[in-house]
């Protein structure tokens, strides 16, 4: 979809730069009408019609927008928990507790973990100075086995913009 989005983009650069090569500044057809129209040599890049090359990794995520505008801070109680023992295919939920500390509303852009079986939610709408969020991670370490660490990071307003926050368990094999 990028692609078609930069592909429609560059047809509709390359029909002004067509349109404005026959009209001159009043808006008049660059006809045979006896006056000497002046107009800049327009000259194509021969790379504008070049695609960008496949991403090798067809799994990569494209690169986060990062927050503009003022910043602010942000405090969490706690910046790591662990969940201890938890057995295979279960379900575990954490609350991470923050506080915007700066001086702006926060606006927390995205939170995502750093794998598919940790999934974090946060609110959506801003955060004014002074007061307290919640971030939910849920970890789910399917047939993960042993001692895990994942993080989630999350974007916001802020300076870094990523924080990151983690958790831990020790996945324990059940049998079946």
């Amino acid at each position: 979809m990028k692609d078609n989005i930069k592909i429609g983009l560059l047809a509709i650069i390359a029909i002004t730069l067509v349109a404005n090569t026959f009209m001159d500044k009043s808006g008049h057809s660059d006809s045979n009408d006896g006056h000497n129209h002046d107009h800049a040599d327009i000259q194509a890049d021969p790379n504008m019609f070049k695609q960008d090359p496949p991403n090798p990794d067809p799994t990569a995520m494209p690169p986060e927008v990062k927050p503009v505008g003022p910043t602010t801070n942000i405090q969490f109680a706690e910046n790591a928990f662990d969940f201890g023992k938890v057995n295979q295919d279960s379900e575990n939920k954490h609350i991470f507790k923050f506080t915007n500390t700066g001086t702006e509303p926060l606006i927390i852009s995205n939170a995502k973990g750093s794998c598919g079986c940790t999934v974090p939610k946060y609110p959506k709408e801003p955060i004014p100075v002074g007061a307290t969020g919640e971030i939910e991670v849920v970890y789910k370490p399917g047939k993960q086995k042993g001692a895990q660490t994942k993080t989630v990071t999350v974007t916001a307003n802020t300076e870094p913009s990523d924080t990151r926050i983690q958790i831990t368990a020790d996945v324990q094999e059940v049998a079946g």
